[in-house]
Parts: C-alpha cells; structure tokens; sequence
C-alpha cells in the first residue's frame, strides 16, 4: 500500500512538473502573429542613410526598435535594418523603402513578443498607408483558407531618424512571419530549388492557391521561379506545399503602381486570369465548396475593418461578388478555369517569374 501511495505522489509531482513547464513554455510563446490589433512601434536609425543606401546590395544601419508591453513597460531592443526589395526599393516607385530586421542572438525581451526572432520583413509604405492596410487584409483571407500561408501583423511605425535631419514620420506597416517559422509551425522545411513543375507540388493546396490569386486577381507569381511563392515540404524527399506572398500588385489591392505583364494581354491588374495548369473540370469542386464555405468571413474581413475607408470596403466587396458569380456559374467556371487547356492560355501559364521577388 505504501508502494502504491508512493508511486501516486510522483506520480502527482511528475504532472504538476510538466504543467508548470508547459505553462511557462505558454507564456514565453510569442504572440506577435497571434492578435489583431494594430502593434505601435517606435524605430529609431539614421534614416537619411538608410534611404540613400538603395542599391543593388545594400548594408545594415544599427538602429533601435522600441515597444510597450502589456504592462506599458517600454521594450528597447538593439536591431540592425537594411532596404530589400526589388520594386519598391526603387526611390523612382516607392518614396519609403521595404526594410529587413535583423536581431540580436542574446537580448531581453521580457514581453516575448519578438523572442526568437532572427529577420522579419517590414512592408512600408510606397506611396501612402492605405494600400498597406489593403496589402494586409489579403493576408488575413489566405489565413483563413489554409494554416500553410504567412501570418501577418499591421504595425503603427514611428520613423525616428537619429541624424536629426528628417522629421519623424508614423505611417502603417506589415511585419511578415520569417518563412523559416512558418514552415516549422506547418511541419516542414523550406525548399529552395527552382524549376519545380507546378504538377509536381500538393494538389489541393496547389487549388488553394491558385483560385485565390485569382480570386485577388494577382498575376504576379511564379512557382517555377519562386516568384512571390516559398514551397514548403516535410522533408525534401515529400512533395512540396505552395505559400504564395506579396499581394501588392492584385487588382483587389489596386495600387497605382501595378500593371499586368504585356505578356498577358491584360488590360489592367483588376482583370482575373487564371494561372493555373490545366485540369479536369471536377477538380475544383471541392476548393470550390471551400471558397463558398468561407464567403461570409472573406468579407466580413473587409466590412469588419474599420481602417478600410467605406469607399473601398464597396468596392472590394463587389469585386469579391465577381469572383463568386463566376465560380457558382458552371458555364463561367469552365471557360476561366479551363483557358490553361487551350493553346493559348498554356503560353499564359509559361509566363511566369517575370520580376524578381521582393
């Protein structure tokens, strides 16, 4: 009987170890990915060089990014920042460059928000805030479509320049999930090789995809490329998943800056055109059946915003009502899905990787 006992007691204690662990593991998670509300952020660098340094390799500015906790203790931690891009890092398209965080290996963040972090990309503003906010709600939907995309988090940013040269600027952003973080919370790896065939990737996420870049009426990616697309994988031997990224030059973001390809033939960005390959027509029934399940949140996703102006929630919205006429109409669903089929529409598909990735 006291053998029993004994083995109850550690095995009580054994339990209590592990919850307490785990409890303490909870609340060093970071919750950066994990909330809604827009994060205020202050950073501070020597912004006057870090615009001037636009070239085709650029170097890291020492800068300070601070922060409150949900106490409203300000977190200062050391950071590094330099311009990445391609498009927007060009001063003649973008006024405010796209920034790569780098963080220390050793700091203190006693919040956890930015614990474990190592790079973070930082969307800003090209031209103004409105098409940030515009850029992020895209990835809200994908996030609703498949765990395997990006998290994203619209951040509140004030530029504070160190030189003393600039006035101090506030303007929204985007801190993207590093791709590495987000393969490991799918369980995968990311795969860097080029030229992977699109047949060659998992299918029904490939159907994911593809129906939402048309949905958005994004043109603007290349899985053969790894334009705009990271592939992720268990391990390099399985097949690999498709994430797409960088939404800015879909017609449901309209910014001033996007155009079609002329490749394409397309009129503006605003005009769907399915990049997929070609398949039978009953392969879409079930992503199909997914878009339809998730139409209420899609839009409440717009309507619940209230940092989108009423003017472009209407105007999202309708562009949404399109997207939904034409994959509940068969006759429609067959001629947009099924143009990869014809000659045509397999050069279109061909066509891809036509910019580098930002």
């Amino acid at each position: 009987m006291k053998q029993v006992n004994r083995f109850l007691i550690s095995f009580l204690l054994l339990i209590t170890f592990y919850s307490n662990t785990s409890a303490q593991e909870n609340k060093l998670t970071s919750t950066l990915f994990t909330k809604d509300n827009v994060l205020p952020l202050k950073l501070y660098a020597n912004f006057r060089a870090v615009q001037k340094d636009r070239g085709k390799t650029t170097s890291y500015h020492a800068a300070l990014l601070r922060y409150k906790n949900d106490d409203s203790a300000e977190i200062s931690i050391p950071v590094k920042i330099k311009v990445r891009g391609n498009f927007r890092k060009d001063k003649s398209n973008c006024s405010f460059p796209p920034l790569l965080l780098n963080f220390p290996k050793h700091y203190d963040d006693s919040a956890g928000l930015f614990m474990n972090k190592k790079n973070l990309k930082l969307v800003t503003q090209c031209i103004n805030d409105d098409y940030v906010i515009r850029e992020w709600v895209v990835y809200k939907l994908y996030n609703l479509i498949t765990e395997k995309s990006f998290r994203a988090r619209l951040v509140r940013v004030d530029y504070v320049d160190s030189s003393s040269k600039l006035k101090t600027e506030t303007h929204y952003g985007i801190l993207l999930e590093d791709e590495n973080a987000m393969a490991q919370r799918n369980g995968a790896i990311i795969i860097k090789r080029k030229m992977v065939e699109p047949q060659a990737t998992n299918h029904e996420e490939y159907l994911k995809m593809t129906v939402f870049e048309y949905m958005i009426g994004n043109t603007d990616w290349s899985i053969a490329y790894l334009h705009n697309i990271r592939l992720i994988s268990p391990d390099s031997t399985k097949v690999p998943y498709t994430v797409p990224y960088d939404f800015d030059y879909s017609g449901i973001v309209d910014a001033p800056y996007a155009v079609p390809p002329p490749e394409l033939d397309l009129n503006s960005v605003k005009e769907r055109l399915y990049r997929g390959y070609c398949l039978p027509y009953t392969d879409f029934d079930d992503v199909i059946n997914l878009y339809n399940k998730k139409k209420d949140d899609i839009y409440k996703t717009y309507t619940n915003c209230s940092l989108l102006t009423p003017r472009y929630i209407k105007q999202a919205t309708g562009y949404l009502d399109d997207f939904y006429k034409t994959i509940n109409n068969k006759k429609q669903r067959l001629y947009e899905f099924g143009k990869p089929c014809s000659p045509e529409g397999k050069a279109h598909v061909l066509i891809q990787g036509l910019k580098s990735s930002d």
